[in-house]
C-alpha cells in the first residue's frame, strides 16, 4: 500500500471519527453545531409559521447525517488501511453504530422538547 493511500485512508478515518457517535465530546463540539447550522439554514428558507417545525425536523436530519457520514468515513478509511477486502461483519457493526446514533438522537429530541434547543429566533423572542 502506498504512502499516499495510507495518508488518505487515515484522514478519512480521523474525519469520520470526528463526525461519528463514537466519542462523548464530538456531539457538543462538532455534530450539534453542524446540525444547528444545517437546521438554521433550512428553517430560514420556509415561511415563519412553519420555521419551528422545520427547524426541529432539520436538526434531527442534520444530526443523523453527521453521524451516518462519520460512520461511513470511519469504515471506509479503516477498511482501506487494514486490507483490500471488505469485512463480512460490516452489517452487524453498522447496525450497532446506528443504534448508538439513535440513542443520541433521542437525547436531541428531549433537548428540543424541553426547550434547551430552539430556532435562532426562539432564543431572542420573549418566552410565552
Amino acid at each position: 500500500m502506498g504512502l499516499r493511500r495510507k495518508i488518505f485512508s487515515g484522514f478519512l478515518a480521523v474525519l469520520g471519527f470526528m463526525l461519528s457517535p463514537l466519542s462523548w465530546w464530538n456531539d457538543a463540539i462538532v455534530n450539534l453545531p453542524l446540525a444547528l447550522a444545517f437546521a438554521w439554514g433550512i428553517s430560514s428558507l420556509v415561511p415563519r409559521p412553519w420555521q419551528e417545525a422545520v427547524f426541529q425536523t432539520a436538526i434531527i436530519v442534520g444530526y443523523w447525517l453527521t453521524n451516518v457520514i462519520g460512520l461511513i468515513l470511519i469504515r471506509r478509511g479503516v477498511s482501506k488501511l487494514v486490507s483490500d477486502e471488505q469485512n463480512s461483519s460490516w452489517h452487524r457493526e453498522l447496525t450497532k453504530d446506528l443504534a448508538l446514533g439513535l440513542g443520541y438522537t433521542v437525547l436531541i429530541v428531549i433537548l428540543l422538547k424541553i426547550g434547551i434547543l430552539r430556532s435562532i429566533e426562539g432564543y431572542f423572542a420573549p418566552s410565552p
